[in-house]
């Protein structure tokens, strides 16, 4: 990727993290306070920034678009040029050039038309028609077919420029909305009121904890989020999980700490986020195999909890092996950064295709499954592009979420299919790559794995998915022609 376009992104997301700091340095207490920062200077600035950002980009989408075609002014250059260098010093020039121009000017454009179609039957009869009145014909369509392929690989260039530009201002118009949408977040931080941060302030130090500050972020959409920054005394280590069951006690909501890798609090201050208690639990499991004669697979997933989702990816890289175990590598580890870090699945989906558009030499392209579920309601909503079929098995009956949108990393301007579908207690989602379903019979295959998913009876998701595949297996000889993922999740009540 050009530098320019590093250096934009790394001096948006300092802009991001600068009004970030001066957000947390200035909050003051009370609630009555926390309103004036609706119109806060700082938030307004951050927004100017956000459409700073969205402006730029549109200036991209503002410029002309990729053509598939020659125009009639660039055939006309062509013409222009053959009939300089071969025609204007000919013996026929009159009677082809004068008393015929119409005739021959649309015989010529006919015959740029046909290269562009690319028949060779086509091809062979409008040149042999134009050898019967051209006098040097022969050197004509050689010279002809030069011109014309300069041309076409001019366009072809141009269209590659079209198309990184697009991904750039895709990738522009994201940051602005992610700039936007930060603004909207931090400016909704507040100190907990005064009388709730002294109660936990006395509670947590019988505790031996020692509270210095405590923030809430309150949104009328989003659950209660707490901020707690806190030490343990000399010699003491107190457990994440005692100090969420005091908070749910003091706040009269069930709390859960957010862990980023520890799981008590030690002499050091750490600043921990306590949220609400979600209401579904979700064990997850796979199963794999890598295609006959292969020692990596192509297919790569993740699957990770951010607090109150649960998210899944699944990725399938071209063709298999090394080159493709990278490329779906890469797709799964931009979805968990992006995803990690607040963009939505469609902001984080169309930012990786663009960046695969963007360094795409020769076809490179990944298919993206990607599963989020809401622990809080148990919605769980889908984005796919080019990836195979996603069943929900419920009780006695399997259902099935399809995709028809190409793989990313083909096109800039891509469209994802996406559903949205509730989930229950004891519900599996069973996500798979296509090695799975072309292993199964031709114009069958989801039949004939909602039939293979019925027959299981296996309840923990691992083994739902290795016996899964172990029956696709006897279908294909259990010689794997393509690289094959199953993944499944269990989704209980807590």
């Amino acid at each position: 990727m050009p530098g320019w376009i590093i250096a934009m992104f790394a001096i948006g997301g300092l802009l991001v993290v600068r009004d970030m700091a001066f957000t947390v340095l200035r909050t003051r207490k009370g609630r009555v306070e926390s309103e004036i920062y609706d119109k806060h200077p700082q938030k307004e600035q951050m927004e100017q920034y956000a459409h700073s950002f969205q402006k730029l980009a549109n200036t991209f989408y503002s410029m002309p678009y990729r053509k598939d075609h020659l125009s009639n002014q660039e055939k006309d250059e062509i013409l222009k040029q053959l009939q300089e260098e071969l025609c204007d010093g000919c013996a026929k020039f009159d009677s082809c050039w004068r008393l015929c121009y119409h005739l021959n000017y649309q015989q010529a454009c006919d015959l740029i038309g046909t290269l562009e179609e690319g028949d060779p039957d086509q091809i062979t009869r409008a040149q042999g028609d134009w050898m019967i009145h051209c006098i040097d014909g022969a050197h004509y369509l050689d010279r002809m077919k030069q011109l014309f392929f300069h041309s076409r690989q001019a366009l072809v260039w141009n269209n590659k420029l079209i198309e990184n530009r697009l991904a750039v201002a895709e990738q522009l118009g994201e940051v602005a909305n992610i700039m936007q949408k930060t603004a909207e977040d931090i400016y909704s931080i507040s100190t907990v009121p005064d009388n709730l941060e002294d109660q936990v302030t006395k509670v947590l130090r019988k505790q031996h904890v020692i509270v210095k500050k405590m923030w809430m972020l309150e949104k009328p959409e989003d659950k209660i989020q707490i901020y707690v920054t806190m030490r343990a005394r000399a010699g003491q280590c107190v457990t994440l999980h005692e100090i969420a069951n005091i908070l749910s006690k003091i706040c009269g909501t069930t709390l859960r700490a957010v862990k980023e890798g520890h799981t008590i609090i030690n002499g050091e201050y750490n600043t921990v986020l306590f949220i609400e208690d979600v209401n579904f639990r979700v064990l997850y499991g796979v199963a794999k195999v890598t295609k006959a004669n292969e020692s990596i697979s192509g297919d790569n997933y993740i699957c990770t909890d951010d607090g109150g989702r649960f998210v899944m990816c699944l990725s399938d890289g071209m063709g298999s092996g090394l080159d493709a175990n990278k490329e779906s590598e890469a797709v799964v580890d931009l979805m968990e950064q992006f995803i990690s870090s607040g963009f939505s699945k469609e902001a984080a989906a169309k930012m990786i295709n663009s960046a695969l558009v963007l360094q795409r030499s020769d076809g490179m392209f990944s298919t993206v499954d990607l599963c989020s579920l809401d622990l809080y309601s148990g919605v769980c909503e889908f984005l796919k592009a080019g990836a195979a079929t996603t069943f929900i098995k419920r009780d006695q009956w399997v259902e099935t979420i399809t995709s028809t949108s190409i793989a990313a990393g083909l096109v800039q301007q891509l469209d994802f299919d996406t559903a949205s579908k509730k989930l229950y207690n004891g519900d599996y989602l069973i996500m798979v790559t296509d090695g799975v379903l072309d292993a199964l019979p031709l114009s069958e295959e989801e039949e004939t794995m909602k039939e293979i998913i019925m027959q299981i009876h296996s309840t923990t998701p691992k083994e739902v998915g290795r016996a899964i595949l172990e029956r696709v297996m006897a279908y294909c000889g259990y010689k794997a022609k393509d690289d094959m993922t199953v993944l499944v999740a269990g989704v209980w009540e807590k």
